[in-house]
């Protein structure tokens, strides 16, 4: 298992100094969010790669009906080439409670946010094997046959493309699916009051044997939860943990969103857990 940290919302200069210090004290990511309007991930992340040597950066997650598939596939790319190879892209639909209603264009219609994350998703992976394609979405329209190869960008340094992780509503059919064409998964479940709940390592268990039956690749798949230790001491950490890793998680991304910088560098600085 993996051992990574959800930084706060916070300057470009203090995620650079947040993921410098994760990766001096044995952490192997550092992931920070985006939202409609905020610091930019992409920025951060670069300041952050021009820090770090080892440690894994991401984006956890981007609401793609807020960016264009090509533009995400342009910012992505000269990331991973600046982190020599180091960047994930967790995608979504998006937190439309995060401040969506400030912005009246931007798309809240459900189902239209998840037609465009598959066709994002889609999109993406042909973007980055850099070779032409045309493609005749719902959402999106390209022709990249009629546009001439020397205005291509770089392939990422990662292939066949950067990994991508989707959210994953449990147990839904449909949701899942759309897992199946990624990389890795960040599985959620509905709880009894509307809003996501934490999986059970019974349900983690449950969710990696739906992917090993059902996913055709055979290149490597994350299990990715995300989540807080804080109140637990060492021994309830330890299981807690111990219990996820064994039913099939591979990373465990601890949540410092609503941390100070003073916070999170002192969780940081305590360690990446062992088990």
């Amino acid at each position: 298992m993996n051992f990574g940290v959800a930084l706060p919302y916070l300057s470009a200069r203090e995620i650079a100094e947040l993921a410098y210090l994760a990766e001096e004290h044995g952490w192997d990511g550092a992931f920070v969010g985006d939202a409609i309007w905020t610091v930019d991930p992409i920025v951060s992340l670069s300041a952050a790669a021009m820090r770090t040597q080892r440690i894994r950066l991401g984006v956890m997650v981007v609401p793609v009906p807020l960016r264009k598939p090509w533009k995400i596939a342009s910012e992505s790319a000269a990331l991973d080439h600046l982190s020599g190879g180091r960047l994930t892209l967790a995608l979504a639909t998006g937190a439309v409670w995060m401040g969506w209603q400030a912005f009246p264009d931007a798309v809240t219609d459900t189902r239209l946010r998840a037609e465009m994350l598959d066709e994002t998703i889609d999109i993406l992976t042909q973007l980055y094997a850099g070779q032409p394609f045309d493609y005749d979405g719902r959402h999106y329209h390209l022709k990249l046959t009629a546009l001439d190869p020397q205005y291509y960008p770089p392939r990422p340094v990662q292939q066949p493309r950067i990994p991508l992780w989707v959210v994953g509503a449990w147990p839904r059919p449909k949701s899942m699916r759309r897992a199946l064409k990624c990389d890795g998964v960040l599985p959620v479940k509905s709880g009894a009051n509307g809003q996501f709940a934490a999986l059970t390592p019974a349900e983690v268990a449950e969710v990696k044997a739906y992917i090993e039956a059902n996913r055709a690749a055979q290149t490597p798949f994350d299990i990715v939860i995300e989540g807080s230790t804080a109140g637990l001491d060492a021994v309830e950490r330890q299981a807690r943990l111990a219990a996820l890793r064994d039913a099939g998680a591979t990373w465990w991304i601890e949540g410092l969103w609503g941390a100070t910088f003073e916070e999170a560098a002192e969780h940081i600085r305590k360690g990446a857990p062992t088990i």
